[in-house]
């Protein structure tokens, strides 16, 4: 509706190179992505030569090793990347997420080996992955998981079904957390399961409120056969490898927030800065302004804060409490901010002829997905305050 373009976000890039990269971003995003992401998602399509271009111009593996394909970038540089392709479409940027999580696992655990045969076709061979560790029966409490995998020989033989899975039956390989010994945490080990294993199916995807082109879908595993060398760490340190992984997935998650919001703000702005009433533009109104400077300061606060647990973990220092902050603070704010969009819109707001609804619908699983918000203060509280039950 409004002929003035967002502004490019003011970024504090630590080379050259990331800013050249952050430029590559920006015109893959609005050329290849933007463009079409109301339509594909209002017909739920996934957008697969998306994610295959994406491996094409080096962007799939960003944050892991050269030696194995991956792009060599810091944490910094990375989550700002997958800020940018979730402000033009979420399902695109939180699937680079999710594709990085189930990268993690063999990237950081997996030996030399694994890491030679495996990891240069993940991070950019043009292959996308999943990440399995949630159940229907259980979400927030991950180490009751009753997938199993049963040793047999120099395999292992893997029985259950996975749930909330993004990509699932589309994915060319799982990280898959299964039971391997007791009861609890310690019990629980990663394997690496390929997405054509005879026995594996995803399920019709679910029907969601929002990102309706990514699917999401149980997973099942039926007699899974996987060779040893496809174990990724040591029995019984699967629970430890998936909840390192998650620390480092809620930043992008944070990050895919924030490029969300910022994508509502936009909209937002320029719809206020065109839209009369009373003989002016309604961005003159100051109970407006003040909605959008509320906005403006939530995605400010988001983008630090999501950086400076980046920055932590990009020097090797703990991050866990940062990652929870920034996770908690960056998807409460895209559902405050989209919903303010929403508002500014008015009437047109509520319609799919604008975005912002869209913005508003799929902002709410952010809250949810790689630990809902209350397990995020529970994090956050007992880094501040010692655990429960002292």
């Amino acid at each position: 509706m409004s002929d003035r373009d967002p502004q490019p976000v003011e970024r504090q890039l630590p080379t050259e190179e990331a800013r050249d990269l952050l430029a590559l971003v920006r015109d893959i995003a609005q050329r290849e992505i933007a463009s079409k992401a109301a339509e594909e998602e209002d017909a739920g399509h996934f957008p697969r030569e998306v994610f295959t271009l994406l491996s094409e111009s080096g962007l799939l593996g960003l944050p892991y090793d050269s030696e194995y394909g991956g792009g060599d970038q810091p944490y910094e540089v990375y989550l700002q990347v997958l800020e940018e392709l979730a402000a033009a479409r979420l399902t695109v940027g939180l699937g680079v997420s999710v594709h990085t999580l189930a990268s993690y696992a063999l990237a950081t655990y997996g030996t030399k080996q694994q890491q030679v045969e495996h990891l240069p076709a993940m991070l950019g061979g043009g292959l996308l992955g999943a990440y399995c560790l949630s159940e229907a029966s259980s979400g927030s409490d991950a180490a009751s998981l009753r997938t199993k995998a049963v040793r047999e020989g120099d395999s292992w033989v893997i029985n259950g079904t996975k749930a909330w899975i993004t990509h699932g039956g589309i994915a060319d390989f799982y990280t898959v957390m299964a039971r391997t010994g007791e009861e609890g945490p310690r019990g629980i080990t990663a394997f690496l399961v390929p997405g054509d294993a005879p026995g594996l199916s995803g399920a019709v995807p679910e029907k969601k409120m929002g990102m309706k082109g990514s699917p999401t879908a149980q997973v099942h595993l039926d007699g899974v056969r996987v060779g040893d060398d496809r174990r990724i760490g040591e029995e019984g340190q699967g629970f430890f490898i998936a909840l390192s992984a998650l620390d480092s997935g809620r930043l992008g998650i944070a990050a895919c927030a924030i490029g969300l919001a910022q994508a509502a703000l936009d909209e937002a702005v320029a719809y206020a800065t065109q839209r009369r009433q009373f003989g002016r533009p309604i961005a003159d109104f100051q109970g407006l302004r003040f909605m959008l400077a509320d906005m403006a300061t939530q995605i400010e606060a988001g983008r630090a804060l999501y950086l400076a647990a980046a920055r932590l973990r990009d020097v090797g220092k703990p991050f866990a409490k940062q990652a929870a902050m920034a996770k908690l603070h960056c998807t409460d704010a895209a559902m405050k901010v989209t919903t303010d969009a929403v508002q500014i819109l008015g009437g047109y707001g509520y319609t799919a002829d604008f975005p912002a609804e869209r913005y508003m619908r799929e902002a709410k699983v952010l809250q949810i997905v790689e630990g809902t918000n209350q397990i995020q203060r529970m994090v956050i509280a007992r880094h501040v305050a010692g655990p429960e039950g002292r």
